[in-house]
């Protein structure tokens, strides 16, 4: 069917070419607004951002998550946690936070922490029941709290004079979280093994207080992790600008009057 009439010097619909154009303009018009929709999204952050982390990865969110989605309000932030490893892509998430040593080759990874400290910890309570350790060999007379990761329970690691060690705990509680854990601790039910991020508001108010300073170590540092530097969304772009300016914050340290500079 003829739908425009053409010569050398114009062209013009006919009378079928106009009927299917009234009818498919509603369908043009939602494409074109898509197309617009989506030159927008590459000015500004928007739509879902979707992140899969570790359960430490709380040390890198919870920090910015306020700060981010009040400066990009137009971006909706889906945060699935989990130990298990998994193909990001495939679950279709964005972006995924983890311990660095542990990221894909075929992956950009980002820095977004600090090597974490740890911290052996226990509540007031439960120290008044029994004396704190001075030794990791000390934790056997201990309750502590296990840790259950997969099918392995956690061994627990300390260091001192360079000399690296793992230590076998038991006690009354497992869990397979470390805000369980925490939690645990914070109840007075033992100690735990964490990091210090974790903890932190804990240990500011007094409802936990930190044994065994001198074999504790430092952890894992946490990346963003994310398929390709190139079209890569804007949203994970501001994620991980913003996470990086919270390390470098806290790396910089103004130097003293009494330090060279």
């Amino acid at each position: 069917m003829r739908l425009l009439h053409r010569t050398t010097r114009s062209v013009s619909v006919t009378d079928a070419g106009q009927r299917l154009l009234e009818r498919l303009r509603p369908a043009i018009d939602q494409i074109v607004g898509a197309l617009e929709d989506l030159n927008q999204e590459r000015e500004r952050p928007m739509g879902r951002l979707r992140i899969y982390a570790s359960h430490l990865a709380s040390a890198v969110v919870v920090p910015i998550w306020g700060r981010f989605l009040s400066t990009y309000p137009d971006v909706h932030l889906e945060l699935a946690v989990g130990e298990a490893t998994i193909d990001i892509v495939a679950r279709q998430f964005d972006a995924g936070i983890g311990p660095h040593d542990r990221v894909p080759a075929d992956m950009v990874a980002v820095r977004v922490t600090a090597p974490m400290k740890v911290v052996v910890v226990g509540a007031p309570s439960y120290f008044a029941r029994r004396p704190p350790p001075r030794t990791p060999e000390d934790l056997a007379r201990h309750s502590c709290v296990e840790y259950r990761r997969g099918p392995d329970v956690f061994t627990w690691p300390f260091a001192r004079n360079r000399k690296t060690r793992r230590i076998a705990v038991a006690g009354r509680v497992m869990v397979n979280t470390p805000d369980l854990a925490v939690r645990a601790a914070v109840d007075g039910l033992g100690i735990a093994y964490t990091i210090e991020a974790r903890v932190e508001p804990f240990l500011r108010s007094g409802q936990l207080v930190p044994v065994l300073p001198l074999y504790m170590r430092a952890g894992r540092g946490m990346s963003v992790v994310y398929p390709s530097r190139q079209q890569r969304p804007l949203a994970v772009s501001a994620f991980v600008d913003m996470a990086v300016e919270k390390l470098c914050l806290q790396e910089w340290r103004p130097l003293s009057s009494a330090e060279p500079a």
